[in-house]
């Protein structure tokens, strides 16, 4: 099999740059010391760092595509303006700053191979659904001195932090706002109107704790993901346990997906069913093996710059199906119902945990912070993320939990009435917005895996197709077996949730930066990591019990 598009760019722009490097050494002898006063800073930027050579390898570049619109030459259009509007509109830190998980020759996979051969087979499966290197962009790629052997690339990339103010605030709330936005009304129903407090509690926590992720990748040089910081602040076995949290949670919302598509498309055709012999399909399964079908061509794509451009939509969407509640209750008149349960104790540990869902954005600000053209507007980013996301989820919380009472579901476009255009749009914006995700979604799990399985050049793609479609085919499974939106998503919220958004920032802070803090500061840590260990403990619980009880 023939080496991908991002392959050959890079070896041969390294050809292009070895012989520019030797042309210039020859014509600028008379400026030695300029020279290897710029040399020496070039290689002290791009000494090799120990973090980015552990397992997985694949994390940022997959992180950045799933998480943020890359700019991708679409001069294939036509149309200039539209290349122009391409580099320009909610640019992605995937094509501005390639790290050395791509570029390096000097992989260090977790199971290593038996020759340098392999490990670099090994490289090109584990990134060869990478979308190509704009050559545009290729200049940012440097390698250390000539008296290197010609197959030790320099393992760091200097950072080309060119993401604006507007397109970071963009990207925070495309991760923040998703598909937890679609079960707040249901989560007031489940805990009480004084349980909508726990949102905002959730969110100046959840703001907090960003903040201290980037003390922690400020703390040293080469910290550039949440793994990274694992790492540091844990070694070897905390970048491992952080990333797999991180990959389960990402494939659990792989499966809320199905169980999304399932229920929204039996909603607008509750009479479909199939008949296999024996076999009978009802609505909900036979359109979550619809969705799975459909889903899983996306998977196999070999560029998903298209569908990450396609999901910068998604708060778009977002916003989109806001404004159609708002229109059912205020426009079409629905009609609000003035009562509702102050306070459900019972109920309220699940309610928990769909609120914590809605703050699951953590994995990927790491990435957002490190792409920025000014660092130090982060926290500005940040709180314009965390206040806007805020107030549409107490909006819809609010209106939708007044609009249906004690009758919300766990969508609130189920409970909108279907003979309404501004139900039919919601609905329908809802079931599409998924199958732009669901790839980019997966693609960090399947990524991870296939760094894990060396593999000759012949068959690393056939493991790739093969990796994706049993992970797709394992997300149907699950998802039928446990049909349950709002029980699973409370389940992720207080398990996963917990974990990457309050628990292991603050752990984490506290191991690197311990003695440099000040107590107040230890102290907050200390609290956060306490409701974080309570509210996962009894949400887990609840959510869990609940599956059971409706499994049995």
């Amino acid at each position: 099999m023939n080496n991908s598009v991002s392959d050959h760019s890079f070896y041969i722009e390294s050809d292009e740059e070895d012989e520019e490097n030797m042309s210039n050494r020859g014509n600028n002898d008379g400026h030695d010391s300029d020279s290897s006063h710029s040399s020496t800073e070039i290689e002290q930027q791009n000494k090799p760092s120990s973090y980015n050579t552990s397992w997985p390898q694949s994390y940022r570049q997959s992180i950045d595509l799933y998480s943020s619109v890359p700019s991708p030459s679409i001069g294939f259009l036509g149309t200039p303006s539209l290349s122009r509007l391409g580099s320009s509109f909610l640019s992605s830190s995937l094509t501005r700053r390639h790290t050395p998980e791509v570029l390096s020759s000097l992989v260090k996979p977790l199971l290593p191979s038996v020759a340098d051969e392999q490990q670099e087979q090994q490289r090109r499966s584990s990134h060869s659904l990478l979308p190509p290197i704009p050559p545009s962009r290729r200049s940012y790629i440097k390698k250390a001195g000539l008296d290197q052997k010609p197959h030790k690339v320099s393992h760091e990339v200097p950072i080309s932090r060119q993401s604006s103010y507007g397109q970071a605030v963009l990207n925070g709330m495309n991760v923040l706002c998703g598909v937890g936005i679609l079960s707040t009304p249901y989560a007031v129903k489940e805990g009480g109107w004084v349980g909508l407090s726990i949102l905002l509690i959730f969110a100046l926590l959840s703001f907090y704790t960003g903040i201290l992720l980037r003390y922690c990748l400020d703390s040293a040089p080469g910290l550039e993901t949440y793994p990274d910081i694992g790492q540091a602040a844990f070694g070897t076995t905390g970048r491992f346990a952080i990333s797999i949290i991180l990959y389960v949670e990402l494939y659990a919302c792989c499966v809320e997906y199905i169980i999304l598509e399932s229920d929204n498309l039996s909603s607008l055709f509750p009479n479909a069913h199939l008949n296999f012999g024996v076999f009978d399909l009802g609505s909900h399964h036979l359109f979550a093996l619809m969705t799975t079908l459909a889903v899983l061509p996306t998977v196999w794509l070999r560029d998903l710059s298209v569908l990450s451009y396609i999901s910068a939509g998604g708060v778009v969407a977002s916003i989109l199906v806001v404004l159609c509640l708002f229109w059912v209750g205020l426009v079409d008149q629905v009609g609000f119902q003035s009562e509702g349960t102050v306070l459900n104790l019972t109920n309220l540990p699940v309610a928990i945990g769909l609120y914590g869902y809605c703050y699951s954005g953590h994995a990927v600000f790491p990435n957002i912070y490190t792409s920025m053209a000014k660092p130090n507007q982060y926290p500005s980013v940040l709180l314009i993320s965390f206040a806007i996301c805020t107030l549409l989820y107490a909006g819809v919380a609010v209106l939708g939990y007044q609009m249906f009472g004690e009758s919300t579901l766990s969508q609130f476009t189920l409970n909108m009435p279907q003979d309404l255009v501004a139900s039919k749009i919601a609905v329908w914006t809802t079931v599409v917005n998924p199958f732009t995700k669901y790839a980019l979604t997966m693609s960090p799990v399947a990524m991870s895996l296939e760094e894990l399985i060396p593999s000759n050049q012949s068959k690393s793609h056939m493991y790739a197709i093969l990796i994706r479609t049993a992970l797709v085919i394992s997300t149907l499974l699950v998802g039928l077996t446990v049909p349950f939106f709002g029980l699973v998503m409370a389940l992720i919220g207080s398990f996963l949730t917990m974990l990457v958004t309050l628990i292991l920032p603050c752990a984490c802070f506290l191991s690197i930066l311990r003695g440099k803090i000040t107590r107040f500061q230890g102290s907050l840590c200390i609290l956060i990591i306490a409701v974080g260990v309570v509210s996962s403990a009894f949400g887990t619980y609840s959510a869990l019990a609940k599956i059971i009880e409706k499994l049995s």
